[in-house]
């Protein structure tokens, strides 16, 4: 390229970068405009139509505005025409793979020295038999299996209590209430609570309806107090009980369990336990149990399975047989497990009459969760908040605009004067006084009631009959005073009585001009005040983006706050980490919050280290000033209760699941109405309080009236498996159509897909063998697929990590000083280099093995310093390692003694397996860099960028036109477009291995019909596949396929699950087939025959797979390794080790104490717990025979070896 085209190039993308910021500065976009846009194209999107084009009366900006949301939501747009016949249209994705890339520069699987010659071995002594040891295995086997029978959690069995037992308990109770002052105060103090009052409703209705919803308020009780109330009226009857309660987290549920332990006077674990998927207090002696959803799920689905198929349908049955009384609390909060769960236990209610369902809520759609059951009996407890002033973004603008003046003077007392809900008493009084007033003229009982119970909900409450308000009596009275103070006051001028008239058209009626020449006057002062708020609205709206935060307008009110209080905690609700980031920034660098003494700055995040998040919960001292910038984690989790002030940015970051492109969204969105109202409810939990709302009120009109379902916004393939071990004859789609509200289909189809490429599901959606020892472990079944690879590799602890890892969180703190971003970077790629580096996942590996070991050493604090790791997030996990280990155990996949479980892990070619394993099919290439910026492409064809927070960002290569594979964990959609955040470059033979088909065709340079058979081979989509899903028909007939394969030293090329394409000689390919049968043969055997060892010829070839993973695993990556002297400057650069300087025990080498806290140096070999002696080979695991040990190795194309060559070729290998 010359240099004028290239300075061309560059004006045209400055020019348009130009657009980009003048649109984003003055969109000239009505809000009303944006809100219907947006709303189209979300019905388009959920509607089955493929294109939606728009009317021609969109200006530019609004097709701007279109092009912009439609990237957002992963759609195509295009404009056409000219015009004023312009138009855009809307185009759901089809995404194409691009073929020809695949093939320019082929990747080649060639085996090592050592690998073929332990290939040789094996097919000397094994060599394949017609039809495969798999075939073999199976016949002998099937139907037979070994099922693992799992004693009942005795936690969730009835207490078997006699009527002496429990009044013996209850008479216990009741002495500790009198002999212990303090448990007497704590239940003086329940009894005032709100829901103390409903406490023989609540019991009444229980006892005479099988399910019960209780709606109460935030703070009424209801959480507390409703378990208890059912455990004293069952006790009171002298009957035992069993009452599960649920909660949507796991802190819920063990912090619930023990505030109830410290009401009765006990030790969590007596009558009230929990069992959450970490730990469990209680027994079968505790009649309240707290858990979390997923684990009452798996009870009501266990006998499915560990029983036989004929049993599934009645596993959820059985197993509540002694239950009382189910609770599920916060079932607003619409967790994916609490709706399916709820549709299991509306199956079972009709023939388990003695069970009683309690719902309870927050008020939020009350009534769709009683329609949901036949219509049961809703029991509403009002709670108790302090009232909350709330404006809106035209407020704020006001209020900003006019400085000179303390907004709070005027709004304060008006927070203080909103006062609670009138009682009937309230309301009777009011009609009364009214009725008295406008017949016989008495005013004294209004004038006192308006006087001594001044607020909004008195002075513009409206008679029962009449529709009259106070304002409206006084009005067609004349009294011109009152009138006055009624409007100083705030009263609403514009409200009708039951007649149509408002309290002007009532004094002109009365002729009473004075009066209405009073109320003509304040409507007219109301509406120039009005019409100045929205001259403010619109000329704000003209400069800003209403999707982006305003750093500067939040900086001004904070400030403006301040100014005008002089006390009270500020919370900003802000949508994810960057735009905290940035405020915080933006107020240090204001010189009016620089003064730590009178301000303190808090960033809530839930990645930021624990102990800064305990600073939140801290008064400051006299004279300083708490801002503190939150996600939405603070909108019900916690209580902050000096909060006084709440700016709710409106906007929020959610993790959410496009099924039409299959792709995660983690992407900023408006909050609903509900969300909205909880943040408010922030600044009244413990005193009176603001809440500024920086949207408009035309916006909160849009909002929606609740959150999505998570159901309908996350991955279910945890939840299909769930449904096929449930009732394995159920279809899955038939049984979510059940729930609340059903998943899309698209979602369902995504979901059964991942299920049937890891074999959980064969074709016809039946539920396999291995699908059933998958579907028992309490994790992703992605993940149980790697957990028994790993298992079957010797290769555990890794897995182990890397399951609970990615079913909880990252351990990497965010820095929170700018000058800490760069010692974070390179403390993270310093561990990933452990492990060879080029992997976020296997940075994580090194990182919990390290920290273990600082731990163990008393360096742990100075670990998580240096290296920026959260100690409780490593704890969490430490404690999910053992509890997954311990199920293990428990389940007879692996024995006691895990050490023999773990002699390969530290071996790179099968840890790399092992994490191929858990994140098959999340498979792409690295595409050659355009701009600079390398993406990768997945198997949908989409072209995807790595995060920047992912240590392959700025992964260089050897060659600029290499593909490298990748494996990744999911793919995000964000504000800036779709990203990978965590990924591992792999090499192909992983892939080859344990990919759900792979096909042979002939190399390009094969012969001159190659190009023709691409084609045909890329219209084979659609064709059918043979059962194991290996085979596609093309045009490439068996004799042509068998000339292909008939010397072993033919090229041909490899397609795996028809995108990705390799090079390799036709031996290696029939040899990796034969792999690949015996390995999912082993893997079925291992965990349907837990106790049993392996047969000779399959543990012949789990060895085989084994070394050659050892010797080959990373082989075909075409990366730069970092030296280690690179790697050390470069953390010496960045000072990683400085803050640690001095500490004991701790080297200046951040490379050495690093290598010194890694448990072992990596192997290069695999071990099995049998091995004979460093100078033999292995026995192979699971032989028992010593006959069957590795011979003395004959060569890869040895006479042993050809005479079975052609009958491997012709039974294993699919053609294409």
């Amino acid at each position: 390229m010359n240099n004028q085209e290239t300075k061309a190039q560059k004006g045209k993308m400055g020019k348009k970068n130009q657009r980009k910021a003048a649109q984003q500065q003055n969109p000239r976009v009505a809000e009303a405009t944006l809100i219907r846009i947006s709303k189209i194209l979300e019905r388009f999107r959920a509607a089955p139509d493929q294109v939606y084009t728009f009317e021609a009366n969109l200006s530019n900006y609004d097709r701007a505005v279109v092009h912009e949301v439609c990237k957002k939501m992963g759609m195509k747009s295009k404009s056409s025409g000219r015009g004023g016949q312009r138009r855009v249209s809307v185009y759901k994705n089809t995404k194409k793979l691009d073929d020809v890339k695949g093939k320019e520069n082929l990747t080649h699987l060639t085996f090592s020295g050592e690998s073929k010659m332990v290939l040789g071995e094996l097919f000397s002594n094994y060599p394949p038999e017609e039809g495969g040891f798999g075939a073999e295995l199976e016949g002998k086997h099937s139907g037979t299996a070994g099922k693992t029978r799992e004693k009942k959690d005795d936690i969730f069995s009835k207490p078997s209590r006699k009527k002496a037992e429990i009044a013996k308990k209850v008479e216990s109770f009741a002495s500790r209430i009198e002999k212990d002052v303090k448990l007497k105060q704590i239940v003086e103090g329940r009894s005032k609570l709100p829901i103390a009052s409903f406490m023989d409703v609540i019991t009444s209705t229980i006892e005479s309806h099988q399910v019960v919803l209780i709606s109460g308020e935030t703070g009424c009780g209801k959480t507390t107090q409703v378990p208890q109330f059912l455990l004293d009226h069952m006790w009171g009857k002298g009957e035992a009980c069993k009452i599960v309660c649920t909660q949507p987290r796991r802190i819920s549920a063990i912090s619930v369990s023990e505030r109830i332990s410290y009401e009765r006077g006990e030790n969590v674990g007596d009558s009230v336990g929990y069992k959450i998927r970490l730990e469990s207090k209680g027994g079968k002696h505790s009649s309240i149990v707290f858990c979390t959803n997923g684990v009452l799920l798996r009870i009501l689905v266990s006998k499915g399975i560990t029983g036989s198929q004929n049993e599934a349908n009645t596993a959820a049955k059985e197993n509540v047989s002694d239950l009382t009384h189910i609770i599920v609390d916060e079932i607003h909060e619409r967790d994916r497990f609490s709706d399916f769960m709820l549709a299991i236990i509306r199956d079972i209610l009709p023939s388990h009459s003695h069970l009683r369902l309690i719902l309870m809520s927050a008020t939020l759609d009350a009534e769709r969760f009683s329609q949901y059951f036949g219509g049961c009996p809703i029991i509403r407890v009002p709670g108790f908040t302090y009232p909350v002033k709330a404006f809106h973004l035209e407020d704020v603008l006001s209020i900003l605009n006019s400085r000179d003046d303390n907004h709070l003077d005027s709004a304060m007392p008006n927070v203080l004067d909103e006062g609670h809900e009138l009682t009937e008493e309230d309301k009777a009084a009011l009609d009364e006084a009214i009725n008295l007033a406008w017949s016989n003229d008495e005013f004294d009982s209004l004038l006192d009631l308006v006087s001594s119970e001044g607020t909004p909900k008195v002075y513009d409450y409206q008679h029962s009959v009449s529709g009259l308000t106070p304002l409206m009596v006084f009005a067609g009275k004349g009294r011109v005073g009152d009138v006055c103070m009624l409007l100083s006051l705030g009263a609403n001028c514009n409200l009708q009585s039951k007649c149509g008239l408002t309290a002007l058209k009532w004094a002109e009626r009365e002729n009473q001009e004075e009066a209405a020449e009073v109320i003509r006057k304040h409507a007219q002062n109301a509406l120039a005040d009005s019409s100045e708020q929205q001259q403010l609205l619109d000329k704000y709206m003209a400069t800003i983006n209403p999707e982006l935060i305003d750093v500067v307008l939040i900086e001004q009110l904070i400030k403006k706050i301040c100014v005008d209080s002089k006390d009270g905690a500020i919370l900003v609700f802000l949508p994810g980490w960057d735009d905290i980031n940035r405020t915080r920034e933006r107020l240090l660098a204001n010189p009016f919050f620089k003064d730590g003494s009178k301000f303190i700055i808090i960033s809530l995040h839930s990645m930021v280290p624990s102990v800064e998040q305990k600073k939140v919960f801290k008064r400051p001292p006299q004279g300083c000033r708490k801002i503190i910038l939150s996600t939405n984690i603070s909108e019900s989790a916690i209580t902050i209760d000096d909060v006084v002030y709440v700016i709710d940015s409106g906007r929020m970051k959610e993790k959410s699941y496009d099924p039409y492109n299959n792709v995660s969204t983690l992407q900023s969105s408006w909050v609903s109405k509900a969300s909205a109202k909880q943040r408010e409810g922030r600044a009244g939990r413990c005193q009176p309080g603001i809440c500024y709302h920086l949207y408009s009120k035309l916006r909160e009109s849009s909002l929606p009236d609740f959150q999505v379902p998570e159901i309908k916004r996350m991955p279910i393939e945890e939840l299909c498996l769930q449904v096929k071990l449930l009732d394995p004859h159920c279809k899955i789609e038939a049984f979510l159509q059940k729930t609340l509200d059903p998943p899309v289909p698209e979602t369902i189809r995504n979901a059964v897909a991942v299920l049937l490429d890891i074999g959980a599901l064969s074709v016809d959606e039946t539920l396999t063998e291995l699908g059933e020892k998958i579907g028992c472990l309490p994790v992703h079944p992605l993940t149980s697929k790697m957990i028994f690879f790993a298992i079957l590799m010797n290769c555990l602890d890794p897995a182990l990590t890397l399951a609970c890892a990615s079913d909880y969180r990252d351990p990497f703190t965010l820095p929170m000083l700018p000058n800490e971003k760069k010692r974070a970077a390179a403390a993270k790629f310093e561990l990933a280099s452990l492990y060879g580096g080029h992997s976020d996942q296997l940075a994580v590996l090194a990182a919990f093995e390290c920290w273990n070991n600082a731990k163990n050493r008393g360096q742990e604090a100075s670990f998580c310093s240096q290296y920026f790791i959260s100690s409780s997030t490593m704890n969490m996990l430490q404690a999910m390692r053992k509890q997954l280990q311990r199920e293990l155990i428990r389940k007879g996949f692996i024995p006691e003694n895990v050490s023999s479980c773990n002699t390969n892990a530290h071996v790179p070619g099968i840890v790399h397996a092992v994490l191929v394993a858990g994140l098959y099919p999340m498979v792409g290439r690295f595409l050659p860099p355009k701009n600079g910026k390398r993406v990768v492409e997945t198997t949908s064809g989409a072209k995807v960028r790595l995060h920047p927070q992912s240590l392959n960002f700025k992964l260089s290569f050897w060659k600029s036109n290499d593909y490298p594979l990748v494996i990744y964990d999911e793919i995000t959609r964000g504000d800036g477009g779709m990203h990978i955040r965590n990924c591992t470059v792999i090499g192909p033979l992983p892939l080859l291995l344990l990919a759900t088909e792979i096909v042979v065709a002939p190399a390009e340079n094969d012969d001159e019909d190659d190009e023709e058979d691409d084609d045909d081979y890329d219209s084979a989509d659609g064709a059918e596949s043979d059962e194991d899903g290996m085979e596609i028909h093309g045009k490439l007939g068996t004799q042509q396929g068998e000339r292909i394969m008939s010397s072993p030293d033919n090229s041909v090329m490899v397609v795996v699950d028809r995108w990705l394409y390799f090079g390799a000689t036709a031996l290696d390919v029939a040899q990796i087939y034969c792999l690949r049968e015996q390995l999912s043969a082993a893997i079925l055997f291992k965990v349907t025959h837990p106790h049993k060892e392996l047969p000779p010829a399959l543990a012949a070839y789990t060895y085989t797979t084994a070394c050659i993973l050892s010797n080959d695993g990373l082989s075909g990556i075409s990366l730069p390794g970092e030296s280690v002297e690179s790697l050390t400057s470069m953390v010496h650069a960045t000072e990683i080790d400085e803050s640690c300087s001095g500490r004991r025990g701790i080297s200046q080498n951040p490379n050495s104490f690093l290598s010194s806290l890694k448990n072992n140096t990596q192997q290069t070999a695999p071990r099995y717990h049998n091995a004979r002696s460093p100078n033999q080979r292995p026995t192979l695991q699971g032989s028992t025979s010593a006959g069957h040990s590795m011979q003395g190795p004959s060569g890869p194309r040895g006479d042993s070896y050809k005479r079975q060559r052609g009958n491997a070729t012709r039974q294993h290998v699919r053609y294409l």
